[in-house]
């Protein structure tokens, strides 16, 4: 059993993300899945940043720090989009992370990283939101901590294309995406 605490997208707390914890917990995973929004949601993307501008950064870290000091030390950290950042203010003081999973986001990698720590790192190919030079950066800088990186990038593919909610999604890469997540995370 792998103990995981999975940060939700700009969106909130949606159906994919309960989904995907329920597909986890049947796994064996135990599974901790924060509400950083309070129960707010929405599938437009502008809506979702504009709930988390009311919200503020710093009251939803603080709900995820809340939600942490509940979990094991060595718990994955995974995050959705804007979950990765979430995950980038919380990596360096968890440096016994089983492992860093991040879908459709990146999350600064600290000067403390385990080498040999295990991260994978799934985007869309042309998401405008991360682009190529900049994820070639965030795996340079992986690969300079001495992780154990893999990075995977999925062509015709929107932003957040797992979620069929949206019109971004791609069910074959989807499926590839969440393939490749659990068998990282087993």
């Amino acid at each position: 059993m792998t103990d995981i605490i999975l940060f939700h997208s700009v969106l909130g707390l949606r159906p994919i993300e309960r989904h995907l914890a329920e597909c986890l917990r049947v796994c064996g995973h135990a599974v901790a899945l924060p509400d950083l929004y309070q129960g707010a949601a929405t599938d437009d993307l502008d809506e979702g940043f504009a709930i988390k501008a009311r919200i503020g950064w710093g009251a939803i870290c603080l709900k995820a720090r809340e939600a942490l000091a509940s979990t094991p030390g060595d718990a994955v950290l995974a995050g959705i989009s804007m979950g990765a950042g979430v995950v980038a203010e919380f990596w360096e003081s968890r440096p016994l992370a089983a492992g860093v999973l991040l879908l459709h986001g990146l999350a600064t990698v600290p000067a403390n990283t385990r080498p040999g720590l295990p991260i994978q790192l799934h985007v869309a190919d042309t998401d405008p939101l991360f682009p190529e030079p900049d994820v070639t950066a965030w795996q340079e800088s992986a690969e300079a901590a001495r992780a154990d990186v893999q990075v995977f990038r999925y062509p015709n593919a929107g932003h957040y294309f797992s979620d069929p909610a949206l019109s971004d999604y791609n069910a074959t890469a989807a499926a590839q995406l969440w393939s490749r997540s659990l068998a990282f995370l087993t």
